[in-house]
């Protein structure tokens, strides 16, 4: 295999600019061009050929093994939420809370709030009834709401505990978990209004999409056999997994070992708060509005096919990843940029995000960083090592692109071109690592 790390930062480059040739110009199906994306990468780096197929097959396994069945859950508390009417009872109290003019606020509170104790895929899957009935009572722009909702919860997901990065890197740093979270909420809450609805409204006078199937599907009705459930029961079970999961940890931070915190745990895995909703949707939107069996099996069954295109890009996007990974392209990141005199939180962060360009994925991103600014921070003591977590959060969120799976997430979900979703999401997300890192330098001038 290929070792010199500007030769394999090179081919890297030329691996992704590669897949969006093969998408915008070939007019290849994007998973088809991941895959063939990392073919190429895999070849140029003189990876063995067996390496080459089980990594990519690894990454697409591990990408879906978490993603496919949360994304399906997710769909179906959807279809059931838009069958109700319940997802037009929770955009009608939008509305009336905030008004029509302020919607792209409402929704970059709900992404933010939400995605605190939640995954990123999970909350883009429950929120999005909401935000397809918004834009079908209201006739806002899709990407007016839509941008403003994934820059929430993009922002909880890089930048705040107890989210997978961010607890990885505050274990291998040594820092403090309270106050991680709490400098996290200061520099992050900023952040998400700066990236949602502020550069939105400049984003959206250039870029626009219409709702697709997935919109289709989702859209509020109101075709209920019954009453459409009330705020509180929607609330309820929409936020039955953020309740789940934000139990979980508060059980990890709070309580001994024992059966109780065994069962919090284990109830509050994505996987576990997502199936125990989506049977809670059943009988709430289902059996208690009027619905018969035959008729929620039907929404169920419908509700699936068009995330299948979904799911294939995703896994694709996971393997090319991990193509990138084990060929050594973060490896050659850290040799790169070994010995730079700089400031510690502006080498943690940009070591972040030259490995969020480069393999994709921003936990592996903030894991792999944390990972290297470790001894840094032992051999400084004068190190806040709380406000290093949140600069290398940021810095693993910056321009997300062909190869991370919410790239191609939030392009089916909001039904835009490749060159439309790397005008859009991908300038969103530098901005939220930008202003993330800015907020963690400005922060750091008053705490130490």
């Amino acid at each position: 295999m290929i070792t010199n790390p500007a030769l394999l930062l090179s081919i890297a480059v030329v691996g992704v600019a590669l897949v969006v040739v093969l998408i915008t110009v070939v007019r290849l199906p994007a998973f088809l061009a991941l895959a063939t994306g990392a073919l190429a990468v895999g070849l140029a780096a003189r990876m063995p050929f067996g390496d080459i197929t089980r990594s990519f097959q690894a990454g697409v396994g591990d990408t879906l093994g978490f993603v496919a069945m949360v994304i399906g859950l997710g769909t179906v508390i959807g279809k059931l939420l838009a069958e109700s009417g319940g997802s037009v009872v929770v955009s009608s109290a939008l509305i009336r809370a905030m008004g029509e003019r302020r919607l792209d606020w409402a929704m970059m509170l709900s992404g933010f709030v939400i995605g605190l104790p939640v995954f990123f895929q999970v909350g883009l899957v429950l929120l999005a009834p909401v935000l397809f009935t918004l834009v079908q009572q209201t006739g806002a722009p899709l990407l007016g709401l839509g941008l403003p909702l994934v820059a929430g919860l993009s922002t909880a997901h890089g930048l705040v505990p107890p989210h997978p990065g961010p607890v990885a890197a505050i274990a291998q740093l040594h820092a403090d978990a309270g106050r991680t979270l709490l400098y996290s909420l200061i520099v992050g809450f900023p952040t998400a209004v700066i990236a949602g609805p502020v550069l939105c409204r400049f984003i959206t006078r250039k870029t626009a999409a219409v709702p697709g199937a997935i919109a289709e599907q989702l859209a509020g009705t109101a075709a209920s056999p019954g009453s459409a459930p009330s705020l509180g029961i929607t609330l309820l079970t929409i936020l039955m997994p953020v309740l789940l999961m934000l139990a979980a940890a508060l059980a990890q931070a709070t309580l001994q070992p024992g059966a109780l915190r065994s069962a919090l745990e284990f109830a509050g895995t994505p996987l576990m708060a997502m199936l125990l909703s989506t049977l809670l949707a059943l009988v709430t939107f289902g059996a208690a509005r009027g619905f018969g069996r035959t008729r929620i099996l039907q929404f169920a069954e419908e509700a699936l096919p068009p995330i299948a295109s979904v799911l294939l890009v995703v896994g694709a996007g996971g393997g090319f990843a991990r193509v990138l990974d084990l060929a050594g392209v973060d490896t050659a990141i850290a040799q790169a940029m070994g010995g730079k005199a700089i400031s510690p939180l502006v080498l943690g962060w940009l070591i972040a995000t030259l490995l969020r360009i480069a393999v994709g994925s921003a936990t592996v991103s903030v894991v792999t960083a944390a990972g290297i600014m470790a001894p840094i921070a032992d051999a400084l003591p004068g190190v806040n090592r709380e406000l290093m977590v949140v600069a290398i959060g940021a810095g693993s969120l910056i321009a997300g692109h062909v190869n991370d799976g919410g790239f191609w997430l939030v392009k089916e979900y909001l039904n835009t071109t490749v060159p439309q979703t790397l005008a859009t999401w991908t300038v969103l997300e530098t901005v939220v690592a930008v202003c993330g890192l800015a907020g963690t330098l400005l922060l750091a001038l008053v705490i130490t």
